[in-house]
């Protein structure tokens, strides 16, 4: 079996060309993601990582374009794919999982007829095999009643139970690369718990590899194998999860860690970051956290580089937390 990494990402920048200047969403990006493994892709809103995620998927849309960079899925560059070849990789081998679900489902057609094209669209099944995988998916993503499900609308459906069922049709065809953006932020906590341990599952069992964007930690803490950290199109803190969330290396990251409502004493008032994420368009040369950040110095005003500070453990700082414990 192939020890090679499902996904590697070297150096991508994505920017948007837009009349008031250009916005670097992503700059200079390298991630990898082992075969069966979860990277967990968090930070702020406009921190640049559903649009990683969407340039993964060659969904890009002008006046947005990736300018540079390679996105290497088993060793091919979809960077350079046309549109046709992107297309017959899309919902079969790769995957995406929206944060809304209208953006998967068709509103004028039975869940069963978009749940059936699907699978009829990659692979040459008899139609009742394709009803058959799409009740099954239902029901893997916790839906009642699955085959009466099938032939309701998208608008019969609460937004919850869209989500499941845009989640159910990226499973169905058990994709080697499932990129997840915010897919359970509006799930109640038991179905978010149950489809959480489904993707865990389908991972181990399958070798399939997964982008879980969030914002939440908490997610990230029990389902991914590494974390990569975002802040103004740039990765500033990389490693395996439970090494970062127990000892983060980049100020940003410890603000983030810091200001979870649980690590907060009762009675005291909750800690955050000060200040707001800077602007993407004509973002001033050096260390974009340094206006927000308490170990700011004359030093960050010069871009630092992405290094490994500890055995695997790479931050983009010129003064990341080196202690030898993590101090709340």
């Amino acid at each position: 079996m192939s020890t090679a990494p499902t996904l590697e990402v070297r150096n991508l920048c994505t920017h948007f060309f837009t009349r008031a200047g250009v916005v670097r969403a992503v700059d200079d990006v390298s991630f990898t993601v082992g075969r069966g493994k979860v990277l967990g892709l968090v930070g702020e809103s406009g921190s640049g990582k559903t649009v990683t995620g969407f340039s993964v998927m060659g969904l890009v849309d002008p006046p947005g374009r990736i300018v540079s960079g390679q996105i290497l899925f088993q060793g091919r560059d979809l960077a350079t794919c046309s549109e046709e070849e992107m297309r017959s990789l899309r919902g079969n081998r790769i995957a995406m999982i929206f944060q809304d679900p209208m953006m998967t489902l068709n509103p004028v057609l039975r869940i069963d007829t978009q749940m059936i094209e699907t699978v009829l669209a990659h692979e040459k099944v008899p139609e009742a095999e394709a009803r058959a995988r799409a009740r099954d998916a239902l029901g893997m993503v916790g839906i009642p009643s699955p085959d009466e499900r099938l032939k309701s609308y998208p608008h019969q459906f609460s937004g919850g139970m869209r989500q499941r069922v845009a989640i159910a049709i990226a499973l169905l065809h058990r994709p080697e690369l499932i990129v997840a953006d915010e897919p359970t932020t509006a799930l109640d906590v038991t179905i978010q718990g149950q489809i959480l341990a489904e993707v865990q599952k389908l991972c181990l069992n399958s070798g399939t590899s997964m982008i879980w964007i969030t914002h939440d930690l908490s997610v990230v803490a029990g389902l991914a194998d590494d974390i990569a950290v975002m802040y103004a199109g740039k990765i500033v803190e990389y490693g395996d999860v439970g090494e970062v969330l127990d000892l983060p290396l980049h100020p940003y990251t410890h603000g983030l860690i810091g200001s979870v409502p649980s690590r907060n004493k009762r009675g005291e008032p909750l800690r955050q970051i000060p200040g707001m994420t800077p602007s993407l368009l004509g973002l001033q040369p050096g260390c974009a956290f340094r206006t927000r950040c308490p170990r700011a110095g004359t030093d960050c005003a010069e871009m630092p580089e992405l290094r490994e500070w500890r055995p695997a453990r790479m931050a983009r700082c010129h003064r990341p937390h080196l202690e030898a414990e993590y101090v709340a």
